[in-house]
């Protein structure tokens, strides 16, 4: 991350909105698809999200949602483990198959207890079609069907994003992708938010691929 130039000063304001992906049990330690570190970034997100409530900006929750037959788990294919490489054909499953995580229902599937839920405007589910992944907070990943976050933030006259959560290389990654292509101007917090790093090299991929879109980065001292 030496490469990352941080933004500095940023002002929050009402067009702003901040999307916080996928903070649940699952993928905190402990859980099913745990992200290192997943639980250290908790308190450093419900301050970011404090100033946003204070600056009359949107606080918005991601919410991997999944059905227990969904298709992005290895369980559900024969033979297969999780952190297999696959890609379904139409490229809707992939790249890699997963352990289950966030079933619907359960409490892998809800938020962090020490997550401020409360402080969220909105909260969007994903991942329900079985046949679909959604990392991305936005759409699924064919591409076909959106969340309804865009309709969200368009309806508050939302301009920039800024994007934490987990995990940086997948839902956080294609949340801030989507988020640009959509015509958002997408701040990255990359100190509130941490990867998985699979398959091995993804994380920096993933941020190099950002810095090239036009993606901004920020962190925690950017707001002060």
């Amino acid at each position: 991350m030496e490469h990352i130039e941080f933004e500095k000063n940023i002002k929050i304001d009402k067009k702003d909105a901040l999307i916080i992906v996928d903070m649940q049990y699952d993928f905190i330690p402990g859980g099913s698809l745990a992200v290192e570190e997943g639980d250290l970034i908790i308190n450093g997100i419900n301050e970011v999200a404090k100033l946003f409530k204070k600056r009359t900006a949107q606080v918005v929750l991601t919410q991997d949602w999944h059905p227990k037959k969904h298709l992005s788990f290895a369980s559900n294919h024969h033979g297969k483990s999780p952190g297999d490489e696959y890609i379904s054909d139409n490229g809707a499953i992939g790249p890699i198959l997963w352990p289950a995580h966030c079933v619907q229902g359960t409490k892998g599937a809800k938020f962090h207890k020490d997550l401020k839920v409360d402080l969220a405007d909105k909260v969007i589910k994903k991942g329900m079609n079985p046949k679909v992944d959604s990392y991305s907070g936005f759409q699924d990943n064919d591409k076909k069907s959106e969340t309804g976050l865009r309709e969200y933030l368009n309806s508050k006259s939302i301009k920039r994003i800024f994007v934490c959560g987990l995990a940086l290389d997948y839902c956080c990654y294609y949340t801030a992708i989507d988020g640009f292509e959509f015509g958002y101007e997408v701040y990255f917090l990359v100190d509130l938010t941490r990867g998985v790093d699979l398959p091995e090299g993804n994380i920096d991929s993933a941020l190099e691929t950002m810095k090239k879109t036009g993606i901004k980065f920020a962190n925690f001292k950017s707001f002060q």
